[in-house]
């Protein structure tokens, strides 16, 4: 496993892999690598012939600066991680590599970043989409890889994609999650014993929202009301948002006659968490 902290490196160990006939794949990653992040990797390394793995926290996403300072770098253990899972290159830049002057080309990714998170985290899928375009023009590879878990996160990177016909395919891996039910997520750490006791609710309701789906309820009045009798039960749940929101698009929706996504963000204590769940209705 190699070890790059240079576009220009990246870029000569991509090409000449890629000049051998390899297929090459990127898991963006901002490090503080679990089980999740593993799934993303694994599933690259299965179906690429060289899998990067880049591990960047990325400034220009967070609303917060104490909230960028926080978050967790566990180096020795990433790279671990990366090589015990056969990832061949990994890519680690510094702020200054990525960006040597002060921005002023920013990727707007317009009408699907406008809810959900992007009503409460202004600017923040703005530096999402910015840093992965980077990340895609230096890197250069054939797949990359991402959660559904972050399935906002998602639209906006496969709207960029295909509106800005960027040559990688956008492969989404389920969300996965603890025996409990908890989306696994680096924030779960920061919970207290009581907050992580808490958090199997949001994934309850959600699963309450589908069920609800399931039985052929379509408006959405009701579909958000299953989820929200099993959530309110849990007084250390304060919800930011639970919304069904088309598939693609990540508009909300009143009636379901397409596929949809049921999400929500809650604050237990000081840490924000967010989840969601997939619907298809029969024959779409």
């Amino acid at each position: 496993m190699r070890v790059i902290t240079t576009i220009a490196q990246v870029r000569e160990a991509v090409r000449e892999a890629r000049c051998d006939g390899q297929r090459v794949g990127l898991v963006p990653t901002m490090g503080a690598l679990h089980a999740g992040h593993e799934t993303l990797i694994a599933r690259s390394v299965a179906e690429c012939d060289v899998t990067v793995v880049s591990l960047f926290v990325n400034p220009i996403q967070f609303n917060q600066k104490e909230d960028f300072e926080k978050y967790p770098r566990t180096w020795e253990h990433d790279l671990a991680v990366c090589e015990r899972v056969g990832v061949g290159l990994v890519f680690a830049p510094s702020n200054e590599e990525m960006y040597p002057r002060p921005m002023m080309t920013y990727v707007e990714p317009g009408a699907v970043a406008e809810h959900l998170c992007g009503r409460f985290r202004p600017g923040h899928f703005r530096g999402v989409a910015t840093v992965v375009a980077k990340l895609f023009h230096a890197v250069e590879a054939d797949r990359a890889y991402f959660g559904e878990k972050d399935a906002q996160q998602l639209a906006v990177i496969q709207s960029m994609v295909s509106d800005l016909n960027m040559a990688v395919e956008i492969v989404p891996v389920a969300t996965v999650r603890e025996v409990d039910g908890v989306a696994m997520s680096s924030r779960n750490e920061r919970l207290s014993t009581a907050e992580r006791r808490a958090a199997p609710v949001l994934y309850a309701g959600l699963l309450a929202a589908l069920r609800r789906l399931e039985r052929g309820e379509r408006e959405v009045r009701w579909v958000r009301e299953a989820a929200l009798e099993v959530m309110e039960r849990e007084q250390l749940v304060r919800l930011e948002y639970l919304e069904v929101v088309d598939a693609v698009t990540m508009q909300p929706v009143e009636h379901v006659d397409g596929a949809v996504r049921v999400a929500l963000a809650a604050w237990l204590g000081r840490v924000r968490l967010i989840d969601n769940v997939g619907f298809v209705p029969h024959g779409e």
